[in-house]
């Protein structure tokens, strides 16, 4: 059985799943939660031996990440994946970003970990967790290969004129501010899944990917390597998200900080947390929307038109970037669940050459499924997004090579 563990450590949380590689199925799963609170919490899925999932909940102060870490390691231990790791072949880390320095998943050594903390100012919320959870799985598992799979990594090749900003061009040479884009693991892993379901090569196929979710961005994918996408230097910009504002004209910044006295943080809260479809219909849930839209809600009915055209026309926009799109993709929690959502974005665009089957989109099946008409020149698909399985996948593949090249 070859065994990789897969980590997402975040500022109070360390998710996990534990894969079987020889068949991509999940062993054991589980979250570890408000890590240096007063009361935290360990909630722990594994397959027994007849292969069901058992579900066990542990509560108690986890004052730290390292005691969090002690903590996944003896509920694995009773998965049989080996209380010093003995079983595993590997662990896979998110890293939310790499800058331009990471274009692949890379082997973690010391020379990383330091290229990952000269990326913290580009994440200051999410690279310091992310280098704690590497470091504390280094220290209870030193002798395994380790990997850092990153969110920005797919949109590194996007070219010079899409990356970067029109602002002085010392802004991007000293200080790094150019478009990165996110939610790149979960692009990559639904446009090689759309290539497989078309049985298609990923090089032979133009795809716009549409990862809609709480956060929400686009990727124009061309001949398997991303060209554009709508997040930039934070996942701040592109679609209306849950409570994200999206694009929105610089100079109101400005204009509310005069206006309102707010500090800049207070700003950067109310655009990052407070804005989108909660700040527009007061709810960042797009089931709730949708449940106030039909009861006649006008601001949530509003929330779901801004949220769509928004979504179109970055469609229209791609459509323009790739001149030839073989398939649209929906994925992550709205784009796999929302049948509406899909309808309302894929209307009034047969001149782009997408038709969607309202019958087959609102039926549905089990994913991946095609929702377009017989009329339509483009592909609309459905595919579930599995970053953790990409993550698993990619370390795999990259600790396989190592080997290769070692017994070569």
């Amino acid at each position: 059985m070859m065994r990789i563990l897969v980590l997402n450590s975040g500022s109070s949380s360390i998710k996990y799943k534990l894969f079987d590689m020889t068949d991509r199925s999940i062993l054991a799963s589980g979250l570890v939660e408000r890590i240096g609170e007063a009361t935290g919490s360990l909630a722990h899925q594994a397959r027994d031996a007849r292969g069901k999932m058992t579900e066990t909940r542990k509560a108690g102060r986890v004052p730290d990440h390292r005691a969090g870490m002690q903590q996944i390691v003896e509920a694995l231990s009773a998965s049989r994946a080996g209380e010093d790791g003995t079983g595993l072949a590997g662990i896979g880390h998110r890293v939310v970003h790499g800058g331009e320095d990471f274009t692949e998943p890379t082997l973690i050594d010391e020379k990383v970990l330091a290229v990952i903390r000269k990326n913290v100012p580009l994440a200051p919320l999410h690279n310091p967790a992310n280098l704690i959870g590497i470091e504390v799985a280094l220290e209870a598992a030193p002798h395994l290969p380790q990997v850092a799979v990153f969110d920005t990594a797919f949109h590194q090749s996007i070219p010079p004129r899409a990356f970067h900003y029109a602002i002085p061009h010392e802004l991007y040479t000293r200080h790094r501010v150019r478009r990165y884009g996110f939610h790149g693991t979960s692009h990559e892993y639904v446009a090689g899944r759309a290539a497989a379901f078309l049985k298609r090569a990923p090089e032979s196929l133009n795809l716009i990917t549409l990862h809609l979710g709480n956060g929400a961005s686009v990727a124009a994918v061309e001949q398997g390597r991303c060209v554009d996408t709508s997040m930039g230097m934070t996942p701040l910009e592109g679609l209306i998200m849950g409570t994200r504002c999206g694009d929105i004209d610089p100079a109101v910044h400005f204009y509310l900080l005069r206006e309102t006295g707010l500090s800049p943080d207070e700003l950067d809260s109310l655009f990052n947390k407070e804005s989108g479809l909660k700040g527009i219909c007061g709810t960042n849930d797009m089931r709730e929307v949708l449940e106030k839209a039909d009861a006649g809600d006008d601001r949530a009915r509003l929330a779901i038109d801004m949220y769509c055209y928004r979504v179109k026309k970055y469609i229209g926009a791609y459509t323009a970037v790739l001149g030839r799109v073989d398939a649209l993709v929906f994925t992550a929690g709205i784009g796999e669940r929302a049948a509406p959502i899909r309808e309302i974005c894929c209307q009034g665009l047969p001149g782009l050459g997408i038709v969607l089957d309202p019958e087959k989109n609102r039926a549905g099946s089990r994913p991946p499924f095609e929702v377009q008409a017989t009329a339509s020149a483009v592909k609309i698909l459905v595919i579930p997004t599995d970053e953790e399985l990409q993550i698993a996948e990619q370390t795999l593949e990259l600790i396989q090579r190592r080997k290769e090249n070692r017994d070569g």
